[in-house]
């Protein structure tokens, strides 16, 4: 089982998910897991800075961690981890405000960590770190409520039972899973269902202690974050099939105990929360082969116990949750380097141990 820091366990992932339909207008939301609840706030899109929603932060239950909306911004999805289930909310477009959806809290399994919302707003899946299993649901489109998928919880026992990061491929085939094990499991999605398969040659093997899993938004490769080993493992994903080679080159060097990584939307720099360096990394991404090449400067100071970082939907801000110093960093890309700058009046103060974040 993985490791724990502290008296808190880290979140898998600091994502940001875009809530701007028909607004042109971009919220933060970050996970306080001593708090139990959830600080939203407003992005301005021209500096970064953050400013607080009315009425946040918003009650969750116990231990909320992973986040995710759906790809549309209507519907918002917390993991608690020590509940066994999945809050959800309403998002309203115009303020950000959530608003708890009829039948929330959704019951999983134990200790859920990862979460993932396919691309096209049907399915959602959590895997759930303490008994080996991924729970799968059928997404109402027009409440947001979940239910579950013929054959969930699927089993992944066999492959070791600590499942926790998740991700889904662009088109939204494939999903993947890092396994505490040491290995990415991967399945095939069934449109029509949700329902998993297995695909061939899962699963795939890792560093140490696989934490965060991403798929770039090429569907190209795929990135898993090696907590243990302090490095990142990349492969090339093949398209018809959804199996995983390794990259040349990996694993890539990163920080101390990597946890969160992220890409921009133009799949050219690639960031990682390193919790043991409180420092993120940074890379450019090369385009035809995936490798990793260190941006200038990295790694970039980013608070006392950086857990889960995000870039929003522009792809000009990277914003990094820190575990112990209950604050937000939030940073400015160089667009030509990936290079990070702090934006002003950055870190922004927040809930007892924040863990991850969606924009």
């Amino acid at each position: 089982m993985r490791k724990r820091i502290g008296f808190m366990v880290l979140a898998f992932l600091f994502a940001l998910a875009s809530t701007y339909a028909q607004t042109t207008r971009y919220f933060v939301y970050v996970t306080n897991t001593v708090s139990k609840n959830i600080s939203a706030y407003t992005m301005d899109p021209s500096t970064g800075k953050l400013s607080a929603v009315a009425s946040s932060p918003f009650a969750s239950e116990a231990s909320p961690s992973s986040v995710v909306a759906d790809p549309k911004g209507k519907f918002f999805y917390v993991v608690n981890e020590a509940g066994k289930t999945v809050s959800a909310y309403a998002i309203n477009p115009s303020t950000g405000v959530l608003t708890a959806m009829s039948g929330s809290p959704f019951s999983v399994g134990l200790k859920p960590e990862g979460i993932a919302v396919d691309p096209t707003g049907k399915f959602l899946y959590v895997a759930n770190h303490g008994n080996g299993t991924l729970s799968a649901f059928a997404i109402n489109s027009s409440t947001g409520a979940l239910s579950a998928i013929h054959g969930s919880p699927f089993d992944v026992g066999k492959f070791g039972s600590y499942p926790t990061g998740i991700a889904i491929d662009p088109t939204g085939k494939f999903l993947y899973v890092a396994n505490w094990s040491g290995n990415v499991l991967a399945y095939r999605i069934k449109p029509s269902t949700g329902t998993l398969t297995e695909v061939g040659g899962s699963p795939f093997s890792t560093g140490s202690g696989p934490w965060g899993v991403a798929v770039a938004p090429t569907g190209k490769f795929l990135y898993v974050t090696n907590n243990e080993g302090a490095a990142i493992s990349a492969y090339t994903l093949k398209s018809s099939s959804g199996a995983l080679t390794e990259v040349s080159g990996s694993p890539f060097a990163a920080g101390k105990s990597p946890t969160g990584l992220a890409l921009d939307p133009a799949g050219k720099f690639f960031y990682v929360a390193n919790n043991g360096s409180a420092n993120v990394s940074a890379y450019l991404i090369n385009p035809s082969t995936g490798a990793l090449l260190a941006a200038s400067g990295s790694p970039f100071t980013a608070g006392t116990s950086p857990e889960g970082v995000a870039v929003d939907p522009t792809g000009k801000f990277v914003y990094v949750a820190d575990h112990a110093g209950n604050s937000v960093s939030a940073y400015k890309i160089n667009p030509s380097t990936g290079a990070l700058s702090a934006v002003g009046g950055s870190p922004f103060r927040q809930g007892q141990t924040p863990q991850v974040s969606q924009l």
